[in-house]
């Protein structure tokens, strides 16, 4: 080749030169492992982003409750059955004696465990969740009444009765409905559903009744009536009730497969015996989720 020629490709080869310098130290880099990956962001620990819901999931916890028991008439109805031999429930009304009892009150920590399984329908969570839960509250209310009744047939009675009205709240399950919001890694909820409470209960009246002869006169005598004394009413072990439940709580994933749970509940169960019942639980828990 002539000199001219050589002359003439070198700003060429010059141009190429530079160019391919940058990339081929570049690749140089890479080979050395100099391109380095930036890292993932860890997900967010409150909302945002996406996280499944749905599947299934068991747990257990433990919570604060207090149980209300609301004590009914049942036991006006017992004291007009305890002296439905005599004449006195024909010309005195027997339940009117009877006091109005009142509410009573028991409180404490319960543990429980759950069940569920959830959908995930976008954002939205629908799911099906059943708990036990250990209770042991309950109550006891008693009282003694005497009186003496002359009535209209010339008939003098000295009567009494006492009443013991009392219930336990052994264990309880519910079975509920969970609709709830996934916010990322949150999700508020509210559940209802139904319960089934295991008590023991009592609800009888001792009762007594003497005829009086001479009442009021040195001479009086008294003579206890036939059948008496006797107890009417029921005492009950490991009987049930029905109830409705409702709740609202909410749930956070710490991991994958961890949650934890707060959630506030209330069951209220239908008369059983004479007491109705009604229990508040403010209660945290943790789950796992597969």
């Amino acid at each position: 080749m002539r000199a001219g020629s050589i002359a003439a490709l070198a700003p060429v080869v010059g141009m190429a030169c530079a160019l391919a310098l940058p990339q081929a130290a570049q690749g140089a880099d890479y080979l050395r492992g100099s391109q380095i990956e930036q890292p993932m962001e860890p997900p967010p620990m409150f909302g945002g982003g996406r996280f499944d819901w749905s599947g299934f999931y068991f747990g257990g916890g433990a919570g604060v409750s207090e149980t209300k028991f609301k004590p009914g008439e049942g036991l006006r109805a017992l004291a007009n059955s305890a002296f439905r031999n005599t004449d006195l429930a024909a010309e005195r009304d027997m339940g009117s004696f009877i006091n109005d009892l009142p509410d009573k009150r028991d409180s404490g920590t319960q543990f429980f465990g759950i069940a569920g399984y959830n959908y995930l329908f976008d954002d939205v969570v629908l799911g099906l969740e059943a708990d036990y839960t250990r209770a042991g509250h309950e109550y006891r209310v008693s009282d003694f009444i005497a009186r003496r009744s002359a009535l209209s047939t010339g008939n003098v009675y000295d009567w009494s009765m006492a009443t013991n009205q009392a219930a336990k709240l052994d264990d309880y399950a519910t079975l509920r409905l969970r609709m709830g919001w996934a916010y990322g890694r949150i999700m508020p909820f509210a559940t209802i559903g139904a319960a089934l409470g295991r008590f023991n209960t009592t609800s009888t009246i001792d009762a007594d009744a003497l005829i009086v002869t001479n009442a009021g006169q040195a001479s009086e005598t008294r003579m206890r009536a036939n059948g008496y004394p006797l107890q009417v009413g029921t005492i009950r072990k490991n009987t049930y009730a029905f109830g409705l439940s409702a709740g609202a709580g909410v749930d956070w994933a710490l991991t994958d497969n961890l949650f934890l749970r707060a959630e506030y509940q209330i069951i209220r169960f239908a008369e059983i015996e004479g007491t109705t019942t009604t229990v508040n639980t403010g209660r945290v828990a943790a789950a796992l989720k597969f």
